[in-house]
């Protein structure tokens, strides 16, 4: 399924999160995993990590299969320091997620580490 933002790219890290939602919601894949770096790392939090893009896209998979979505939370402003982004966004249930984009050499952002917390809607 294609996304509303499928095939754009973020060139503000702030843009990282609302394209992974409306991806997610589209049902979009591919497009969820272009947002992560080749050799990106996800800390799901349960004790297990997901490395590279082939292990992010089968989780994402699962998600998108179990028909859940991804609930909008409040997006805090990212910390950029030259080529690097922190990037937060706190949830609806009081979680905060936590990642670190990196600037790309087409000056585009793409996470890098993870440190993964989701609410539903």
């Amino acid at each position: 399924m294609n996304a509303p933002s499928a095939g754009k790219t973020a060139y503000d890290p702030q843009q990282l999160e609302p394209m992974l939602i409306a991806r997610q919601h589209a049902g979009d894949i591919d497009g969820m995993v272009a947002l992560f770096e080749a050799d990106a790392v996800i800390d799901r939090g349960d004790g297990r990590f997901l490395r590279g893009r082939e292990a992010i896209r089968d989780y994402y998979a699962e998600v998108v299969a179990s028909g859940r979505k991804f609930a909008v939370g409040e997006q805090r402003p990212a910390l950029v320091c030259g080529d690097l982004a922190l990037t937060s966004t706190r949830l609806p249930d009081g979680d905060t997620t936590a990642e670190v984009a990196r600037r790309q050499s087409d000056g585009t952002w793409l996470w890098v580490i993870d440190r993964y917390c989701v609410a539903w809607d």
